[in-house]
């Protein structure tokens, strides 16, 4: 297949060669569902639902997990500020967070198992651990003992005194030594808690995905997927946990890792004034817009979010559209992708490569003379696209609604203003065709006369 990806792990680029050709498994850890996602959550869910979408073209079966993380000391806290139940959050913010990342073309994954519908399985798994001599019980907490186990930091590639410094490591009387991390913890009446060997409590959070992704992908698995900010402390403990449990010397094969996302050359933050939902977002662009531009920086790399990029997204996209709403309608039936863009996503997940060749066939569509050759490069457009989780809208549905779900001014009010624009140049009344037409101009809608009528768009 020549798949390549960079390994946190190895710290290289490597030539993917999974466990078996014949089923992929992948895990990505999901969202903590205590408030609406921000736009730094959207970057690793399109991301990996771009991997995804390669690794189902290039195998016969992939099984992608993704957890909803709902039993955390965020949610908590949510419910005690807010009064609300904590499972009320829970269920409203995972709905926001399948509403949200619906309109980002994000395929659901094929497995999404909650935490809270797993504590059997966490609680075994922290008896193995015990089991094995790399937990112990502290004054109603377990906690993993990490000089125990010889290698840990291989992902980070840090030494603990590195560690401890760079990573904000509770201090607490019960552990043993400042880096043991918590399996489980003591919850009072007040906090979600079930029974345990160790008394009522609940897990850690580290402790859930080792719990989940072993459940349905097995003790060890082709890819582990995040945010750079989750090397450490999250994916680092998964790892020990995971290996000191089922006694394997790796746990995921391949480690891959989005670099972060700053808005306007800065972290982002409430406090600053850059923190943004992905809704707040939504109603600003088409979530198209928000995936291409998200594509548009190399995974790997530093995401600088602006304005003025998302604005040139929008255009992209709009220039794409067009070229198809002037095209007739094709069967994409046994149509595979454009090898130059099959060929960029294969290393290592190229996508600002491979958008630079959908830009080349927007380009060589538009100029094609005949209906048989708009046709063949349409075909391959699209299929190409579609791998990248783009193109799957109507141009004359994208136009209508590309501005995001602030629409302004509603598509009933722009027709009766076309209609009456057309109605005043059949009497040559040209005084209000163009008061008309700078109307619709000002609401941010534009209108192109064409031999089969006039047509229109939000900009």
């Amino acid at each position: 297949m020549n798949l390549s990806v960079f390994n946190t792990l190895t710290r290289k680029k490597e030539l993917f060669v999974p466990l078996d050709e014949n089923h992929i498994r992948m895990y990505v850890c999901g969202p903590t569902v205590y408030d609406r996602a921000h736009i730094g959550n959207a970057r690793p869910i399109i991301v990996f639902d771009t991997l995804y979408r390669l690794l189902k073209h290039l195998y016969p079966k992939v099984t992608y997990v993704r957890n909803i993380t709902d039993v955390d000391d965020k949610i908590i806290k949510k419910s005690q500020e807010s009064g609300e139940p904590i499972d009320v959050i829970t269920q409203k913010t995972t709905h926001f967070f399948h509403e949200d990342i619906a309109e980002l073309n994000a395929l659901p994954p094929d497995i999404e198992p909650c935490a809270t519908q797993h504590i059997s399985e966490m609680i075994d798994l922290v008896q193995r651990l015990i089991d094995n001599g790399y937990a112990y019980e502290a004054q109603g907490h377990v906690l993993f003992s990490v000089s125990k186990m010889k290698n840990y930091g291989m992902l980070s590639g840090r030494s603990m005194d590195e560690m401890i410094a760079g990573a904000r490591i509770e201090v607490a009387p019960y552990k043993k030594e400042p880096g043991d991390f918590i399996l489980w913890k003591p919850s009072d009446d007040t906090q979600p808690g079930w029974d345990s060997p160790w008394g009522f409590g609940r897990p850690g959070w580290h402790l859930e995905c080792s719990a989940m992704s072993s459940k349905y992908l097995g003790e060890t698995f082709d890819i582990h997927g995040g945010g750079q900010d989750l090397i450490f402390p999250h994916h680092e403990n998964e790892i020990a946990q995971s290996c000191c449990a089922f006694g394997h010397d790796f746990y995921a094969k391949y480690w891959l890792h989005n670099g972060h996302l700053m808005v306007n050359g800065e972290k982002m933050s409430k406090s600053l004034g850059n923190f943004f939902t992905i809704r707040e977002i939504l109603d600003q662009v088409p979530g198209e817009a928000v995936r291409l531009y998200t594509l548009g920086t190399h995974y790997h790399q530093p995401l600088n979010w602006q304005e003025d990029g998302l604005k040139q997204a929008k255009q992209t996209m709009d220039r794409f559209y067009t070229a198809l709403r002037t095209t007739p309608d094709v069967d994409l039936q046994g149509i595979t992708p454009d090898v130059e863009v099959l060929d960029a996503l294969k290393d290592d997940l190229n996508t600002p490569k491979a958008i630079a060749k959908l830009h080349m066939m927007v380009t060589a569509l538009n100029k094609a003379d005949t209906e048989e050759e708009k046709k063949a490069i349409k075909k391959e457009l699209l299929v190409s696209a579609h791998l990248l989780g783009l193109l799957f809208q109507d141009p004359e549905h994208w136009f209508r609604f590309a501005s995001g779900s602030k629409q302004g001014i509603s598509e009933s009010e722009i027709e009766l203003l076309i209609k009456k624009r057309s109605e005043a140049r059949k009497i040559k009344d040209f005084k209000t065709a163009d008061a008309v037409r700078k109307q619709l101009a000002d609401q941010g809608i534009v209108i192109e006369d064409t031999n089969t009528g006039t047509q229109w768009k939000r900009m």
